[in-house]
């Protein structure tokens, strides 16, 4: 379909953004309670929790932004990985039990990111046609 086939680094810039604001709410919950507090979160948070928390919001407003996208999303597709075998996978195997199949999905998404770049809506795109 051409006209599907056209519109696809668009929608690839808005997989990124929609995707990287969804990471960034996870790591606002955590560190600023917004829009609520993380559930099952403690308070103060553990060094691991907080290095997560920061992760979310700093590499999810860089890959909104579309600036670093393929590092960026690497590192979070990394911390999606541990993230789920140390807290989600000991509950179960199955995702839909151990409530990581939001984990996994991250993990994809930015593995799948840091192949394709951040698409042409992105500021990545923008310093390279600048250069």
């Amino acid at each position: 379909m051409p006209n599907l086939t056209a519109w696809s680094p668009r929608v690839l810039s808005l997989l990124r953004i929609i995707t990287a604001l969804l990471f960034m709410e996870h790591g606002l919950m955590k560190l600023a309670h917004f829009p609520a507090p993380q559930p099952g979160a403690p308070d103060p948070l553990p060094p691991i929790m907080l290095a997560a928390a920061l992760i979310e919001i700093v590499g999810g407003g860089l890959i909104a932004l579309g600036l670093f996208t393929r590092i960026v999303a690497f590192v979070c597709s990394g911390q999606m990985a541990v993230a789920y075998f140390m807290a989600h996978a000991p509950r179960s195997f199955w995702p839909a039990i151990n409530q990581g199949d939001a984990a996994i999905l991250f993990c994809f998404v930015f593995l799948y990111l840091a192949f394709a770049g951040g698409g042409p809506w992105s500021l990545d795109r923008a310093i390279r046609k600048a250069a």
